[in-house]
């Protein structure tokens, strides 16, 4: 039995994302699963059928067919993925499989699902329309490439399928780093950076449309460029972006190799671009980080975070982790436990290993049993909760910007966020108060809990700063 096998062999269904647009012609359904990158693919392909007059229905059960953008990093997500296509599949529904798992398992899943019309590669989205048009037409369709050089710029059609003032903009895809326990280059390729201007004219199409917050995208958002120019530019990217009028401008995935002193200064002088890092570092110990086959092998973490510190005093700092990675000792366990406890990170993420066929990682020695991960990830997700909730209560009496993306219309109570969270990875901001949806408004904060927060909508003061600095 093969991985896929295994996996479809315990899918259990879980509700997926659903877009909705309306217009004329076959129907088609759209479900997002994954990451912000494949959103970003998920809103080409419905912008592209849109154009094309389909009609993108947002009931997967009355569609005539249904795309599934899917996820294949690491296993959860495959599970996910395929409980998703195998619900459908019980439902007779005629299913394209776009996205990651088609890369990863074209042959697989043609065979196993004979209700797969058709698949779609990471580099072949952009041929939606003329892939359902050959499955209309009786053709069984595998469009998947190995040459995955395609992104998306400004001029290819978007819907966008997240809240109103909220958007991603991808400035690169790919990756040409080779971390061990990463699948992501074989079924994203390498490196590809979008020119600085056209990333500025969607930029400008996005504020145009209303959008609030924008968020940079990318495999490594600090090696944004190094491709396209011989040297990483986004620096030069933070301050042109600083031109558009967009109030908030976040960035994730920044690797701390790319956090140099031009980066940071170009953040210091960019007043709309929040002082909020995503920092993927996945260990701290130096053995585990060369095992991994990280770039800087643990040699900058601590250096990298204190520079961050002292030049942005005010900086959220977000990072994920990698627990029961081969070899990993309950003393290379401890080393990340103490470094968590001494950098006092304001949100952390933390995954057990998965071990990905095709990665170096899948081969090494000395695999961590199961239960061991989950009892390592518990126990430093009990420490950072800790942390987390230090760090919000700081923010109790302070006034902060929230942007509004929700109203209860039973209670007038707002869910919104402030800039020291990120969308769906951070928590959130529970406010009482006047406002309106999609707007940014000034709130005192009276009450913490460990990730959310709690306040009332008050009066600006006159000095006050609507990026949170």
């Amino acid at each position: 039995m093969n991985r896929l096998e295994t996996t479809l062999s315990r899918a259990i269904s879980d509700p997926p994302f659903v877009s909705a647009v309306q217009t004329t012609k076959a129907s088609v359904a759209v479900l997002h699963l994954g990451c912000e990158k494949n959103r970003v693919d998920t809103e080409h392909m419905l912008g592209l059928l849109a154009q094309a007059g389909y009609r993108v229905d947002g009931d997967e059960e009355s569609a005539d067919y249904v795309i599934v953008n899917t996820c294949s990093f690491i296993e959860a997500a495959r599970q996910e993925s395929v409980s998703t296509l195998m619900e459908l599949a019980v439902q007779g529904k005629k299913i394209v499989i776009a996205g990651c798992l088609a890369q990863h398992f074209q042959e697989e899943l043609l065979q196993e699902i004979p209700e797969a019309v058709a698949l779609v590669g990471t580099g072949d989205y952009h041929q939606i329309v003329q892939v359902i048009e050959r499955a209309e037409r009786g053709e069984r369709v595998n469009a998947v490439t190995s040459s995955l050089d395609y992104i998306a710029d400004e001029t290819v059609p978007r819907y966008r399928t997240t809240h109103a003032p909220v958007a991603y903009l991808r400035v690169a895809e790919g990756c040409d780093y080779r971390c061990s326990f990463c699948i992501i280059p074989h079924l994203r390729g390498n490196q590809r950076s979008r020119s600085i201007e056209s990333i500025l004219r969607e930029a400008e199409q996005l504020a145009e449309e209303g959008v609030q917050e924008l968020i940079l995208i990318s495999q490594i958002t600090t090696q944004y460029g190094i491709d396209l120019y011989g040297e990483p530019r986004l620096a030069d990217l933070i301050r042109a972006l600083g031109k558009i009028p967009i109030p908030w401008i976040r960035m994730l995935y920044a690797y701390p190799t790319g956090i140099t002193p031009a980066v940071v200064e170009a953040i210091q002088e960019t007043p709309n671009f929040l002082p909020y890092l995503d920092l993927p570092l996945q260990h701290s110990h130096p053995q585990i980080l060369k095992a991994m086959n990280r770039p800087w092998q643990g040699q900058v973490n601590d250096r990298v975070i204190e520079r961050l510190r002292q030049a942005l005093p005010n900086a959220v700092l977000r990072t994920s982790f990698i627990v029961g990675f081969p070899g990993e000792t309950e003393e290379h366990f401890q080393h990340l436990l103490a470094f968590v406890q001494r950098h006092q990170f304001d949100h952390v993420g933390v995954f057990t290993f998965s071990p990905e066929e095709g990665t170096p990682a899948y081969h090494l020695p000395h695999q961590v049993p199961q239960p061991l991960k989950e009892e390592r990830r518990a126990r430093l997700m009990q420490m950072q909760q800790g942390i987390a909730f230090r760090r919000n209560r700081e923010q109790v009496g302070r006034v902060v910007p929230v942007l509004l993306e929700q109203e209860n219309p039973r209670t007038g109570e707002w869910i919104g966020r402030s800039p020291r969270f990120a969308p769906e990875v951070d928590g959130v901001v529970y406010v009482q108060g006047q406002g309106s949806l999609g707007s940014l408004v000034p709130v005192q904060i009276t009450r913490a809990e460990p990730y959310d927060l709690f306040g009332q909508v008050v009066a600006a003061p006159a000095d006050f700063n609507w990026s949170g600095r």
